[in-house]
């Protein structure tokens, strides 16, 4: 029996087809190999290198006890007036963080940083991360030391916790310091958070692989190469714990709860706040609105960033004694 020609040619390519096929499929077999060994080690890295970097934390401050676990605050400086620092959201040591702040205001104060829950070497706690918890929290640590006399200064989201606190305990608060402080009504604060794909960054190891890749993503203030690492090192211990998360969830709660809180007239009210800010509008006026009915409020606007207590530390204490000076 004759094979025609045409029968030929389709033999042929069935066959240089089939060999096409197998080499796309090995071509494949091969990428997907290759991106499970990468994902393999990148977790597998990040496993290990956490447990080597829980050694190497050098601990700082000491532990208060509230609500049965452990709060870890820093206390500096022999003042007669104390001031307490609370940190903006997710900053991995709070008290290393404020470290120049700290040092520049604790030859005139008693400085005492908090560290909540799930911050710095504090425990992290099964409590949701709601302002009602946070504030009562921060008021049971300063309780334990026995302070009940005090100026609240906080940066970024802490200025809405620091507004309810002051309600909550005005005859102990003395005076209240934004560092770039939040406002309630800044808006924005009811996007959806991205709980998941926190999770996912931390647990994969994807999230280190970024710092490694990106290691200007660490904010630092002006501080020590030791420091530095000790910042670097809690922050990938700390950042999208289960209590960071949480707080982030209740970003719309904890907005909605304190926008209509005042600051109490007779309080004095001073804002440190970064002049071009070009993320939220209305920055200036916003706080200025909080202000307006204060007898002793003020606004400073500096060149800088969010961060202001990192590089306008100097400025920040002489300003802020100035004030002090005036209302009394």
């Amino acid at each position: 029996m004759r094979v025609t020609q045409t029968e030929e040619m389709k033999t042929k390519n069935g066959t240089k087809l089939k060999k096409a096929r197998n080499i796309l499929l090995k071509i494949l077999g091969a990428i997907v190999i290759v991106i499970v060994l990468f994902l393999g080690i990148v977790y597998s890295v990040n496993v290990i290198s956490n447990l080597s970097e829980q050694k190497r934390i050098e601990p700082y401050g000491q532990h208060v006890s509230v609500d049965g676990k452990n709060m870890n605050v820093l206390i500096q400086g022999n003042g007669e007036e104390t001031v307490v620092l609370l940190p903006g959201y997710g900053t991995a040591a709070p008290a290393l963080d404020y470290k120049p702040l700290v040092e520049e205001l604790s030859p005139f104060y008693k400085v005492v940083v908090i560290e909540p829950f799930g911050y710095g070497l504090s425990d992290v706690t099964e409590k949701e991360r709601s302002i009602e918890n946070i504030v009562s929290e921060t008021h049971e640590a300063l309780k334990s030391l026995y302070i009940d006399r005090y100026i609240l200064m906080a940066h970024s989201i802490s200025g809405i916790y620091g507004l309810d606190y002051v309600n909550k305990y005005p005859n102990e608060v003395s005076a209240f310091v934004g560092i770039d402080s939040s406002v309630p009504t800044q808006g924005g604060t009811d996007d959806e958070f991205p709980t998941e794909t926190y999770k996912l960054l931390k647990k994969s190891g994807f999230f280190r692989l970024l710092m490694k890749l990106s290691p200007d993503q660490l904010v630092t203030p002006i501080v020590d190469d030791e420091t530095k690492e000790q910042i670097r090192i809690l922050s990938l211990k700390n950042m999208f714990n289960p209590n960071i998360l949480n707080e982030g969830e209740n970003f719309n709660h904890n907005f909605k709860a304190a926008q209509n809180l005042t600051f109490p007239k007779n309080l004095p009210v001073i804002f440190f706040l970064q002049a071009n800010d070009t993320e939220t509008e209305g920055w200036i006026p916003l706080h200025e609105e909080q202000v307006k009915n204060s007898v002793h409020g003020k606004v400073i606007t500096m060149e800088g960033d969010h961060y202001l207590h990192h590089t306008k530390y100097k400025e920040i204490t002489e300003n802020f004694r100035e004030f002090m000076k005036d209302i009394k």
